[in-house]
């Protein structure tokens, strides 16, 4: 049994827009790409459907910060300062040895 292959992006666009050039069929893409058929057309179909985000004035949204998300990251940050301070003064009198 093989194994999924993750494409990047970069190389399903490549893919998705020579198809979409329409100068070689799907079954000779699919060839010199290796990947299946179908694979392409959904691709192909996703590019499709979101190439009108493009021109989408405001651009990308920024991410939103969850704050309290960000107080428990700093909190198990500190909590793992402290862990690794102890350790290592622990561990300190056996690597004198």
């Amino acid at each position: 049994m093989s194994k999924r292959k993750n494409h990047s992006p970069d190389f399903k666009a490549k893919v998705a827009l020579e198809a979409l050039k329409g100068e070689r069929t799907v079954a000779e893409l699919a060839s010199q790409f290796g990947v299946h058929p179908t694979m392409i057309h959904s691709w192909k179909r996703a590019l499709l459907e979101g190439a009108s985000g493009v021109f989408k004035r405001g651009g990308r949204k920024p991410q939103e910060i969850d704050e309290e998300q960000v107080k428990e990251l700093h909190a198990k940050i500190g909590e793992l300062a402290v862990a690794n301070d102890f350790l290592s003064r622990k561990l300190k009198p056996w690597i004198g040895k």
